[in-house]
């Protein structure tokens, strides 16, 4: 039976082996490296904030979900995408529901990405492992009066070092 060519693929026959037809076509670069997608970034963002409010180290979290803790690091950077069936295993390991990890994906999206300047300090405070701390110790606080007067004490503190800032950058004051 004669071996009709096919458009941009040749035909390599071992003997009287099978035909294996090979692709000839320059195929686009899929090493490049991409920057991950903004979505993606939010999701790996909620991750690592769930995980740090309850205390869960990377590796804690990989071990529960059967990867190494880089792999959990990489879904946390958002440079490797988190299936539906993971994100259904995350969520439950860290004992939230999927949508947690799409809550304010609205202003994660505008745009090319994260513009929204109150979005991107929340991402940043998400990054800082003080401020992650701080969160967490300070949903461990049970009396709403003490929860106000920790509030009150970073904004003042936040102040203070704004105002101190400014007086340092203005040399006639």
């Amino acid at each position: 039976m004669p071996v009709r060519p096919v458009p941009s693929l040749h035909s390599a026959v071992a003997g009287d082996g099978p035909v294996v037809l090979l692709n000839t076509e320059q195929r686009p670069n899929t090493t490049m490296q991409k920057d991950p997608h903004p979505i993606d970034r939010h999701v790996g963002s909620r991750v690592r904030l769930r995980r740090t409010v309850i205390g869960m180290s990377q590796e804690q979290l990989g071990h529960k979900l059967g990867v190494t803790f880089q792999q959990v690091q990489k879904y946390e950077k958002g440079s490797n995408r988190v299936s539906a069936s993971r994100l259904w295993q995350i969520a439950r390991t860290l004992g939230v529901p999927v949508s947690f990890f799409f809550e304010q994906v609205a202003l994660a999206a505008q745009g090319e990405g994260f513009a929204d300047a109150e979005q991107s300090q929340i991402q940043d405070m998400t990054q800082s492992t003080e401020s992650l701390a701080l969160l967490r110790h300070f949903t461990q606080i049970a009396e709403p009066g003490l929860r106000r007067a920790v509030v009150d004490l970073a904004r003042s503190l936040a102040s203070a070092t704004t105002s101190a800032a400014a007086q340092e950058s203005d040399p006639d004051s």
